[in-house]
């Protein structure tokens, strides 16, 4: 793959991590378990950060299996997240946070064993039919548009912004 290529996914992942870590830190405790939608903010983050975190394994599988998951099993209790019902958990704040964090290295070593036969190659999710570059710009998609979510959640709620958040952005 690409340095270019490489250099892009890893700073656009960066910069929708960003934004979400914006929104959980700037988030008043009163508006943590308030709806956002239909769920509560804490929920909406945890949803986020499970569905980048799955996307950024090889497989289902993996993804269960991983240290982080293992070490903090009461964080994913049943997987709810991946069932055909409404999740009914709600998340504490440093928790998420330590998630997050995971995430974001998870993206960067991550995307750089990436090469032109992976990213081409099937995504690794039957749910999911195309490539695993593909996969990448829709779990970045994912993560944006939950962000916005959330921004707007705290602007509507609090006059909290959020700001945009492009490329070389540390928050």
């Amino acid at each position: 793959m690409s340095d270019v290529l490489r250099e892009l996914l890893r700073n656009q992942f960066e910069a929708a991590f960003c934004m979400l870590s914006l929104c959980l830190e700037q988030c008043p405790g009163e508006l943590w378990q308030a709806p956002v939608g239909n769920e509560p903010f804490s929920r909406v983050v945890f949803h986020t950060l499970f569905f980048a975190d799955m996307y950024l394994s090889t497989d289902e599988d993996s993804f269960r299996q991983q240290l982080f998951h293992l070490e903090n099993a009461d964080l994913f209790g049943d997987y709810e997240q991946l069932e055909w019902r409404d999740p009914v958990c709600i998340y504490e704040r440093e928790p998420l946070r330590k998630y997050l964090s995971f995430c974001r290295e998870k993206a960067i070593a991550g995307i750089s064993t990436e090469t032109d036969e992976s990213l081409a190659a099937p995504c690794g999710f039957p749910r999911r039919n195309f490539s695993r570059a593909e996969l990448h710009v829709y779990s970045m998609r994912h993560i944006q548009h939950h962000a916005a979510q959330l921004s707007l959640r705290l602007r509507l709620s609090a006059d909290v912004g959020i700001p945009w958040v492009g490329s070389g952005w540390q928050d």
